[in-house]
């Protein structure tokens, strides 16, 4: 955790929807990864898709959280008042020719991935296959000027040329190896997002100095992205902590889209914080 001031974890939600089980395992996870570091834990709210979030949703979490007995230091980081600061780490890596315009729309996307029988994939599934990665520069700037929407993706080929080899420590894995080339050209911002998960979460974390990260094993992908950022960026590398998924009884993991049952549902059943560490395990490994 070299470069840190102090221990911190962060908890951050998206207030795109109302907690549920899922949320609360991953909040006290963080919460007691901090206790067991000496260090703080921090509450941060990701709102970056501002056409799904809410100012009703973020209320909220706050009111789940402190439910269960969570509490935080204020101010709370809210990622939808830092869209310049994003904005100026995305010109950093423009700068330094690490990025390019892509006017591909999505199902431009996927049919030419489903026409091309060795389509590069990553564990997540078909990454880009780079057809605006060679557009020449003058096309794309004359593009641009004309209003055509596009994308700013990562030149993942350069980002890891100059980044050479990198790893990063998960608590409970051991020390991983970054392979950049599983996570292919990724999008860093959109016309109607000027940012995205992967830069504002980087970002942030170096803001916060967040020095273990805890989250989801299905973000376990991700970090791998985030690592190549962070030495891009100049940031220092927290540790991880990659915990497991909480599932419901049909094997699933809790999600928004699937209509988890809520915090607040089961609040009005009559259930207390001291049931909900038990439904999640009070463990929480």
């Amino acid at each position: 955790m070299d470069g840190f001031i102090s221990a911190a974890t962060r908890f951050a939600p998206s207030p795109s929807g109302f907690l549920h089980l899922g949320h609360a395992y991953g909040a006290l996870f963080s919460a007691r990864q901090a206790t067991a570091m000496g260090g703080t834990f921090l509450l941060r709210i990701e709102d970056i898709d501002l056409a799904r979030c809410t100012q009703a949703y973020e209320q909220a979490i706050y009111e789940d959280l402190r439910w269960l007995g969570l509490t935080w230091p204020d101010p709370v980081l809210r990622q939808s008042d830092r869209f310049p600061v994003y904005h100026d780490f995305l010109h950093t890596l423009e700068e330094g020719g690490l990025t390019y315009p892509c006017f591909c729309t999505r199902r431009e996307i996927r049919t030419e991935v489903a026409n091309a029988p060795r389509a590069p994939h990553g564990p997540d599934g078909a990454l880009y296959p780079g057809t605006c990665k060679h557009l020449d520069p003058m096309i794309a700037k004359d593009r641009i000027a004309a209003g055509q929407v596009h994308a700013i993706r990562l030149h993942m080929d350069r980002a890891a040329h100059m980044t050479g080899p990198l790893t990063f420590t998960d608590l409970d894995r051991g020390i991983i190896t970054v392979v950049p080339e599983s996570c292919g050209d990724i999008v860093l911002a959109r016309k109607d997002v000027p940012t995205s998960y992967h830069l504002s979460v980087t970002v942030d974390d170096a803001f916060q100095q967040i020095s273990c990260v805890t989250r989801g094993e299905d973000l376990l992908h991700a970090t791998h992205i985030h690592r190549v950022l962070q030495t891009l960026l100049g940031f220092p590398t927290p540790v991880y902590r990659h915990h497991r998924l909480l599932l419901d009884s049909q094997g699933r993991r809790y999600a928004k889209r699937d209509k988890a049952i809520t915090l607040q549902a089961l609040r009005k059943a009559g259930k207390t914080p001291q049931d909900i560490c038990q439904m999640v395990g009070e463990d929480t490994k």
